[in-house]
């Protein structure tokens, strides 16, 4: 076990799925599949999350993590970035400059305990980075199209007579975690995706839920894994 301390944000007020972080995935509470993961994945001293939510504080204990501090309420609502709600947590817990932070999503179904030890290795001491999971798109960017009325017009005309081969690859947040130093997370302008680390999931492992067909669609992909 490490000094690593693990963070999920965790509020009550989500909107497109309403109490999502706590609702049934296959057979659980959804915070309890990333809770189990850090917890089977030995890096972390402390698995913490941060909520203003009596009901997700009470999953979240009865999971093995621990809630030492409710969110304000201001740090709860749709406009609070995660940097934000992490570096109020790395303040309220007074860590060490150089302690291990990782913000895993409370709704990182998929995440297993290989991946947050890939995404503390590629962390790899960096005192100056984060280190986040990313995904490869399924189709290449450089041919995707935006509409124009009944139209759909291509964003970059002069990629589109290429094979999708000889295009450049390009990656997306995976939205499952990032790794940083307490430093890093309380630094007011540190952005995680700027000179980011990559942790490369399969796809397979990815899936980020923000409509109920997402939420179907990842259950699928936990009953196909398990």
């Amino acid at each position: 076990m490490s000094e690593a301390v693990c963070i999920l944000p965790a509020r009550g007020g989500s909107k497109r799925i309403p109490r999502k972080n706590v609702a049934p995935f296959c057979g659980r509470p959804m915070i309890a599949w990333p809770i189990a993961a850090a917890r089977a994945s030995g890096l972390f001293a402390r698995i913490i999350v941060s909520t203003e939510d009596a009901e997700i504080a009470q999953v979240a204990e009865a999971e093995g993590a621990e809630v030492p501090f409710r969110r304000d309420a201001d740090l709860a609502d749709d406009f609070s970035t995660t940097t934000e709600v992490i570096r109020d947590a790395v303040d309220r817990l007074d860590l060490a400059p150089g302690t291990v932070v990782c913000c895993l999503y409370a709704t990182a179904a998929l995440v297993t305990p290989a991946h947050l030890r890939q995404g503390l290795a590629a962390l790899a001491g960096d005192a100056t980075g984060f280190a986040m999971s990313m995904v490869a798109l399924p189709s290449p960017f450089q041919r995707s199209y935006r509409l124009e009325g009944a139209r759909a017009v291509p964003f970059f005309p002069d990629q589109m007579p290429l094979r999708s081969q000889d295009l450049e690859p390009a990656y997306a947040d995976a939205g499952q975690f990032y790794f940083a130093t307490a430093a890093q997370w309380r630094e007011p302008d540190r952005r995680p995706w700027d000179n980011a680390r990559p942790v490369i999931l399969d796809r397979w492992d990815v899936c980020d839920i923000d409509e109920p067909a997402d939420w179907k669609f990842a259950e699928a992909l936990k009953s196909i894994r398990s």
